[in-house]
Order: structure tokens, then sequence, then C-alpha cells
């Protein structure tokens, strides 16, 4: 398969991929704006922050498999590449630990003021008593919102630091809160209201959408510290900039609302930036752990995917099926008996919505389950059950 490569990866997993005999070219630089032209018969595309639209998933004519080397997928045009029939995967869990040392780094940061004490120190100014006012960490409160892998992981590693844990997820009970040893809240707000430090782990989703508005900062303690090394969709920036000041948060920030496409862009949120404690230029999973930890589960993907053709960590196979009956083919493992049956449903206006069909030891017979979009009826069972080299048919 021809495999493009259209952001920086590991030099390791070109030369896995090429040791699996795959064509593949390497063009970190390209933007979305350039992908529709470069995308040209590859099969398989592998992104990590490159946009992947409507016009590029378009211009992919042999395009079978969007990879994104990370976990949120929201750069991709999902619907469209549904509507294409085109595999999107990404790689989950893989940038966990990454993403969760940068959180830990900017509440450090904003806590104590580091960017800001050591822009003054380099620009000559010594102010040991501007910057001797922090109120420390250890037995605060840090609440978290989203309670995934990298969640958890920031929870760890802030009950190392001797701090007071609470939590607000969807799928986050009291029980499973007992169970981590964290406190549970039943609402965002119920965070906002009993933290000292929010960090933000929440994937950028209708309803999590300006989650962080501002009745949520409303809630939040005088002083508090903001973290988001999430989703920039996540936080109500206007609102947040008008809080700022009123409440003396202290805010740190990995994620942009608007965030300029590829690696080396001019930034123009410099206002918002200066009244950040602490920012980064979305680098969360930028370490050579969480990047070979990537690179190798994008192979895996594609090796899957070559092998089976169906590959894992798929994002956009339809959850629940619209099958309203199942129909059950045994038969004998001849050529055309499961094509006869296709076309026996085809004329009856049915739709085959899942099909699985098994080989028995040997290989003489097989069974064939097709999940269908209506019941046919006793005519088109009888075609069926008719039809050569079918041993039995039966509705379930």
């Amino acid at each position: 398969m021809k495999v493009l490569i259209a952001d920086k990866m590991s030099k390791s997993a070109v030369s896995a991929l090429e040791a699996m005999g795959h064509t593949v070219i390497s063009n970190p630089d390209l933007k979305a704006e350039d992908l529709p032209g470069a995308i040209g018969d590859a099969e398989v595309l592998i992104v990590r922050s490159t946009k992947v639209n409507a016009a590029a998933i378009e211009a992919g004519t042999n395009l079978s498999l969007i990879i994104r080397a990370g976990a949120g997928v929201n750069t991709i045009d999902l619907a469209k590449a549904s509507e294409y029939g085109i595999h999107v995967t990404n790689c989950p869990g893989k940038n966990t630990e990454a993403v969760a040392e940068l959180a830990i780094g900017l509440m450090l940061a904003a806590d104590r003021r580091i960017p800001n004490a050591t822009a003054d120190l380099r620009a000559g100014q010594w102010r040991k008593k501007e910057y001797g006012k922090a109120a420390g960490l250890r037995g605060r409160t840090i609440g978290i919102l989203g309670l995934g892998s990298i969640g958890k992981a920031v929870a760890r590693r802030a009950k190392a630091l001797e701090m007071n844990v609470v939590a607000w997820s969807r799928s986050l009970t009291p029980e499973m809160a007992k169970e981590l040893g964290i406190g549970f809240c039943a609402s965002p707000i119920d965070v906002a209201k009993a933290a000292d430090v929010i960090s933000l782990h929440l994937a950028a989703k209708p309803e999590t959408t300006h989650m962080v508005n501002a009745d949520f900062l409303d809630q939040m303690k005088s002083g508090a510290i903001l973290v988001n090394t999430a989703r920039g969709e996540i936080v109500d920036w206007e609102a947040l900039q008008k809080a700022i000041p009123g409440k003396q948060l202290r805010v740190a920030s990995d994620v942009f609302a608007a965030e300029p496409a590829g690696g080396e862009a001019p930034f123009e949120q410099t206002a918002l930036a200066g009244m950040l404690e602490a920012c980064t230029p979305h680098i969360g999973a930028s370490t050579d752990q969480a990047s070979e930890a990537i690179a190798a589960e994008a192979v895996r993907i594609v090796k899957v995917f070559q092998e089976t053709g169906t590959p894992p960590n798929v994002v956009n196979i339809r959850k629940k099926t619209v099958a309203v009956i199942n129909l059950v083919v045994r038969h004998f493992n001849k050529v055309g008996v499961i094509a006869g049956v296709l076309d026996i449903l085809r004329t009856a206006s049915i739709n085959v919505e899942e099909m699985e069909n098994l080989i028995f030891e040997g290989g003489t017979a097989a069974c064939c389950t097709l999940k269908l979009d209506k019941q046919p009826d006793n005519d088109v069972l009888a075609q069926i059950r008719a039809s050569g080299n079918v041993i039995s048919a039966a509705l379930k």
C-alpha cells in the first residue's frame, strides 16, 4: 500500500512501514490547504496536527484509512470520511503520560509564576518580593474535569504532591470515585466550587463546547488555577478574559480556540497569552516517549488493516445497527453461494447492514449471519433455501 505521512513522525514508523513492503511518502510540512493536491493515490493517510478537510478526503480517490497519530479526531472531517467509507482511527492512551506531565508542569508554573519570573530575570529585573507570593499546592484540592486515562494520570501525580483530588466525568459514579480514592462531584459546577486548581481533560464535542463558561468561572474560587491541556473549544475564552482580573485567576493553557495549522506559524492571540501565567503551543503529546509509542501504534494499525481489512481503534463505525432481524444461512463452502443469497435479497429490496461468514473445520461448510434492515417474507426465504448449496436458512 502507499502511505502518506503528512506530519512529523518518528523515523522508526517509516522504517517499519517500509519493512512491511509499503511505499511511504513522508511530507511533514504539509498544511491542510496543501493536502488535497498531495494525497494522490495514497491508500493510508497518517496525520498528527494537520487538518483533514472534506477537500482532502474527496481528492483521495484511493484512500481507505486515515490514522490520527494521537487521541482526538476533531481535526478530521469524520462525516465526509464516513460518507466515502473511509476508516478513521486514532492512537488512544499513547500520549497519556506526556500530557499528564505537562498538565502538572503548567499547574506548578501557574502557582509559582515561573514563566513571568524567568522573563523578568532575563530582562534584568530581580523581583523576589513579587514572585515570593505563592499559595503552594500541598493540601490543596485539584478538580479534574474528564476522568479518562489522562485525567487519571493527573490524579495520580496530584496525589504524589499530597493534593486532594475531586473529579467529574460523565461515566464517573460515587462508587468508582471511592475505588480510585478521589472525591466525587455530581456536576462540573461542583468541581468549580470545590477546587483550588482545575485541570481540563475532556474531548471536544458539542456537549463540551464552552463548558468552562461565564457561569462556571463565576463559581470558581478567587485566585484559583485553571489548566487546559485538552481542547481549546472547551473554554469560552472571551468569558475567561473577563474573569481573570476580577477573580484573580491564574490560567495556564497548552491549547487555544483558533490554533495555527502546522508546526511553525504566526500566533495572533498575543493579548490572551499576555493574561496567562503560562502557555505552550499545543505540545502536550510532544515527548520522545509519546512519539515512539504513537508511531508504534500507527504501524500496528496499518499492519492489522493490511492483514484483516479492518483496522483497530476505528472511531466512525456506526455503533448501533439499524438492522431489525438476523438471517442465518448455513451453506456449503462453494463459490457464489453467498452471492446468490445477496442477489435474492437485492431483488426483494432488503439491505444487508452487517455480515459475518464463518468457515467450519475442514472447509466444507460455513455459517453466514446477515443483519437485515427488514424481515424477508416466506417467499424470499423459500428462494434462499432452494438456492444451490444452501443447507438451511432461518431468521433469528
